[in-house]
């Protein structure tokens, strides 16, 4: 059974960083393409960072970009955030396409086939 299993959310200042991690079981998620979204209450879940299979290219959602890093180690997709914004607060969710899929559009979530819970970034100012 496919599991994904978000870590490392919290609360956090403005101007501090974060570290999340996403793990993946039952599926080897080295050739597939992973990504990490972000959703608050009454709004539509937005695409933050996506890597490609190989971890040789990222993107990056205009708001984050220069501050987030998105990278991967085998099983386990990570996502530094330096620089949180009060903006930044969300649950942030990490989802991976099926296995050979590359996205068209890497900030769809109809691209993702698999989910993890999440984990929530909360940033004050």
């Amino acid at each position: 059974q496919v599991q994904l299993v978000e870590s490392g959310g919290g609360s956090v200042q403005a101007g501090g960083s974060l570290r999340l991690s996403c793990a993946a079981f039952g599926y080897i998620f080295s050739d597939v393409n992973m990504a990490w979204f972000r959703q608050t209450p009454g709004k539509e879940r937005e695409g933050v960072a996506s890597i490609y299979r190989g971890g040789v290219s990222q993107a990056y959602a205009d708001a984050v970009k220069g501050r987030f890093t998105i990278s991967r180690d085998k099983n386990t997709v990570y996502l530094q955030m330096n620089s949180l914004k009060p903006e930044d607060t969300a649950m942030y969710h990490c989802a991976a396409a099926r296995m050979g899929w590359v996205p068209v559009r890497w900030a769809d979530e109809s691209e993702y086939r698999y989910w993890g819970q999440g984990t929530q970034v909360t940033v004050s100012s």
